[in-house]
């Protein structure tokens, strides 16, 4: 009885592996549906337009960005996770999708189980920034406030459990001090309170805070990526200013449901590493403002796991977890 049950069994592997080898022989064969969790407009929609018509020429087949915004991105993600596992429907996945919302609600998907990272498209760091009024001129500036007034140092924020909310956590807890968190309703009014001395700090996207750093409104003060950034290279990273380790960045990928075939993902991932690794795209994505992302498939998949992880720790020692 052995015997057959594992006959059987190696019979059913080659049949599936037979299967994903003709799927990948004739996918596409219809329009691809590439899923934004966001409203149109924002740094993942633009992302998503300019990767999507680079991809359809790859694959041979129309791509469509669908957007499906909501509950912080849950109700585009849920949907990916969700559809039929044939390569049709994807998703640009971010860090709040794939790490930061998951472990701040119940999304109704579990971020790596229900996923397949398909390939890393791009990066745009944060930069820590101050009112050129106020007295802080470095990280370390901060911290010594800090630690002479704790929870006396404001920081604001686009909200609760936003990125630039956590930065402000992580960085709390690297450096051993207590700051003060300053909510918004969106990035946008925070940084007009940073840039009206109302408050004086802020995590900021690189690409909304570099027209102010550039016009002496606001002043840098460190950068949250691993590297120094090549539009601010005089700013020091957190990581080399005294919290090693230290980084958060708005990052987004191309990910598909669990289970898809693996020829599939291969041709996938072989046809949106053609699209991002040209010169071209490096140039397009730098004019907005991101990191062109060229780590391999299995570095990013590690990548995306240590990302739920190091969230997920960061929720729960701030007390954000549902």
């Amino acid at each position: 009885m052995q015997s057959i049950s594992l006959r059987r069994a190696a019979l059913a592997m080659v049949l599936s592996l037979a299967a994903g080898t003709s799927l990948a022989q004739t996918y596409p064969t219809r329009p691809v549906t590439l899923v934004v969790p966001y409203p149109a407009g924002g740094s993942a929609d633009i992302l998503a337009r300019l990767v999507g018509q680079k991809l359809s020429v790859k694959l041979g087949q129309t791509v469509v960005v669908e957007n499906k915004g909501g509950a912080g991105t849950a109700i585009g993600a849920r949907a990916v996770a969700e559809s039929a596992a044939d390569g049709y429907t994807l998703l640009i996945g971010t860090v709040s999708s794939q790490a930061i919302n998951p472990a701040m609600a119940k999304v109704g998907y579990d971020p790596v189980k229900d996923f397949t990272p398909v390939a890393p498209l791009a990066s745009i760091p944060f930069v820590l920034v101050a009112n050129p009024a106020s007295p802080y001129r470095s990280l370390a500036d901060v911290i010594a406030a800090a630690k002479a007034n704790p929870g006396g140092i404001g920081y604001a924020s686009a909200g609760p459990g936003t990125s630039n909310h956590l930065a402000g956590e992580m960085l709390a807890m690297a450096a051993h001090v207590k700051l003060l968190h300053v909510p918004y309703r969106g990035s946008a009014p925070a940084l007009a309170d940073v840039l009206a001395n109302q408050v004086p700090l802020m995590f900021d996207l690189l690409t909304t805070s570099l027209p102010h750093i550039r016009s002496g409104k606001l002043r840098p003060l460190g950068m949250t990526s691993a590297k120094r950034s090549t539009l601010l290279p005089e700013v020091p990273t957190l990581a080399e200013s005294g919290l090693p380790g230290f980084e958060v960045s708005a990052w987004f990928g191309l990910f598909a449901p669990a289970a898809v075939p693996a020829p599939i993902v291969t041709q996938l991932n072989a046809a949106a590493n053609a699209v991002q690794r040209t010169a071209e795209m490096e140039k397009a994505l730098r004019e907005m403002g991101m990191d062109p992302d060229q780590r391999g498939r299995q570095e990013y998949i590690a990548y995306v796991k240590d990302e739920s992880v190091k969230y997920g720790g960061v929720v729960k020692a701030a007390g954000l977890t549902p």
